[in-house]
């Protein structure tokens, strides 16, 4: 069975080889928009992507983890003010777990918040609004086949945001695309692993931000632009098991 990521199909495989070589990518891309009520900044990092072109070994497809642990609280998960076009829950079915988009985020926000806190950051506190824009920019990425901050009507992070709520004079964004159940390359060590819980995912798309200088910034509030006080992540998980994340960071009038 041929367990590229479809995107990345080429024509150099050998189907009759007893070892599968694969190919596989992660992406992240970072944004971050600065406003204030007379002026309007905008500090933006030029893209970052990790894209793995060298053949990677067969993963042991019988190396299973434990199935997710329960995911950490988070107020208000889905708010009533939300963005119109958020899909709400999205799954996908592993031979491990269900993974849940919304148990997905929660592990994102926690692991996030740890990773601050071992730089001695406080913790964002979660916004359900924010997160109900990210799952929808998420969405929206996977509908319309695109992976950027500005979508296809020249929307961009704090527009959208900015049609659904007016709270936030700080506004920053990254963005991910990764797959469940099929191999990928981690980055930072080209270790090749395949996510089949919620938690394992959300590792990895925190890992890929960390593993990003750009990303890492903003996270760690290195970007020269405004500390962060909330913050909101949406996943969107897509039939075939293509993954969109946006982590989208506030810091509040």
């Amino acid at each position: 069975m041929d367990r590229r990521p479809a995107t990345e199909r080429t024509g150099d495989t050998d189907d009759s080889s007893e070892r599968a070589i694969l190919r596989a990518f992660v992406r992240v891309v970072l944004t971050v928009a600065v406003v204030s009520a007379l002026v309007f900044g905008v500090v933006t990092f030029a893209p970052s992507t990790f894209e793995t072109v060298d053949d990677v070994e067969f993963v042991d497809v019988r190396d299973r983890p434990d199935p997710s642990a329960d995911p950490p609280p988070v107020d208000e998960h889905y708010p009533d003010v939300a963005d119109p076009d958020d899909p709400g829950a999205s799954t996908y079915e592993t031979d491990v777990e269900t993974i849940s988009s919304g148990d997905v985020e929660r592990f994102v926000h926690a692991e996030v918040n740890d990773r601050r806190a071992d730089h001695g950051l406080e913790p964002l506190e979660w916004d359900g609004t924010v997160a109900s824009v990210s799952r929808a920019h998420s969405h929206d990425m996977a509908e319309r086949e695109y992976f950027a901050h500005v979508n296809p009507d020249d929307e961009g992070p704090f527009e959208r945001f900015a049609a659904v709520d007016g709270y936030c004079r700080g506004y920053g964004e990254n963005i991910a695309l990764t797959w469940v159940d099929r191999p990928v390359e981690r980055p930072g060590n080209g270790d090749v692993v395949e996510y089949h819980t919620a938690e394992g995912l959300a590792e990895g798309l925190v890992d890929q931000w960390m593993n990003s200088t750009a990303h890492r910034d903003a996270i760690l509030e290195d970007h020269g632009g405004p500390g962060w006080d909330r913050g909101g992540i949406g996943v969107y998980v897509a039939d075939d098991g293509e993954v969109y994340a946006s982590h989208n960071f506030c810091h509040e009038y």
